[in-house]
């Protein structure tokens, strides 16, 4: 069936639900598209908002991140969902909902900044008014649950996201910070103030060698399964993909790449990039069998793009800023690995 004739019988089987329409693919996002609709950089004296659209955080626990954004040279405005809690989330899905709309639709400011992740994005992303944004778009900052923006974003729009760490990552004291949280985080400072990123990692013996270029999306790898078919799914056609998880058994992370495979979204890639996962030992449990290159792999294998295990990103202390949205050159080779934005 093609695929407009079965979009066409599911809206008429499904009419009576409320699940928002999935889009079609655009210009903006379509295969190997590399035109990419980038938001302003940032210079001194420029605005960014702080508000949290999934778990609380104090206003103590961001103290650090503000103080260090100001040596920047850049304003803060704090959102209300700051100090606010609801059991797990920085308040009600009203709440968190209001606090990041008006961040989105305040012109003056330039970038928004995650307060944290945990738990929460997807239960208001259907409801988030974006006309504003589309016109004059800005800086989304986050990772983990932020997944759900960028991949919403990403899908709908074709508009750059900065996957990076967020406020509940600065240290307490910056000048006893070791010098991998410093590297990362002002990694976020040069990629808002428009630097070209180029990353190294280490070489590994599970690689796959070559190169591929295509505009780099991903993110958390338990967050872009549960968005599948739906209106924030990600389109990977052409494109270089990297994923991330944590707290996961190995069964899960297999069972998500199966996933990956039987949606289409690791056959027609330009690179793959395989992140931190940190894997959970459920006390008792037999074996899995399979290490977390072996999974990945077995998945892949008759596809040709080069592959990179073990990339600085992810729920570890070296996670470097990246430009979703933005087209990048990955190269694979026997003793080098290297992502450049181009």
């Amino acid at each position: 069936m093609k695929r407009k004739d079965f979009i066409t019988s599911a809206v008429s089987v499904f009419a009576a639900s409320a699940l928002p329409a999935i889009p079609e693919i655009t210009e903006a996002n379509s295969p190997g598209n590399p035109a990419a609709i980038v938001p302003g950089y940032l210079k001194k004296g420029d605005v960014i908002g702080i508000t949290a659209p999934a778990g609380y955080i104090t206003a103590e626990a961001i103290a650090p991140s503000i103080q260090l954004m100001e040596s920047w040279g850049y304003k803060i405005k704090v959102g209300d969902t700051i100090g606010k809690r609801d059991f797990t989330f920085a308040g009600t899905d009203e709440e968190r909902l209001t606090d990041f709309q008006k961040m989105l639709d305040d012109p003056k400011i330039k970038a928004i900044m995650c307060a944290r992740g945990g738990y929460g994005s997807i239960r208001i992303i259907d409801k988030i008014n974006w006309s504003h944004f589309k016109v004059k778009p800005k800086w989304i900052i986050g990772f983990s649950d932020i997944t759900v923006l960028h991949s919403h974003i990403n899908r709908n729009f074709g508009i750059a996201t900065l996957h990076s760490k967020m406020c509940n990552s600065f240290p307490d004291d910056w000048s006893k910070a070791e010098p991998i949280q410093v590297e990362t985080i002002e990694s976020i400072h040069q990629a808002l103030s428009g630097k070209k990123m180029n990353y190294e990692a280490t070489p590994g013996p599970d690689n796959r060698l070559g190169s591929g270029s295509g505009i780099l999306v991903g993110g958390n790898l338990k967050t872009l399964e549960t968005l599948a078919c739906s209106a924030s799914d990600l389109v990977t056609d052409g494109k270089i993909l990297f994923v991330e998880d944590t707290g996961e058994y190995m069964y899960s992370i297999d069972r998500m790449f199966w996933s990956l495979k039987r949606t289409g979204k690791l056959s027609r890639l330009k690179g793959l990039i395989v992140g931190g996962f940190k894997i959970s030992v459920e006390e008792g449990a037999e074996d899995f069998g399979k290490t977390l290159a072996e999974i990945v792999l077995e998945k892949i294998k008759k596809y040709k793009y080069p592959v990179c295990f073990d990339f600085p990103v992810g729920h570890q202390k070296n996670n470097f800023a990246l430009k979703c949205g933005k087209k990048h050159k990955l190269e694979v080779k026997t003793g080098s690995v290297s992502l450049k934005e181009i």
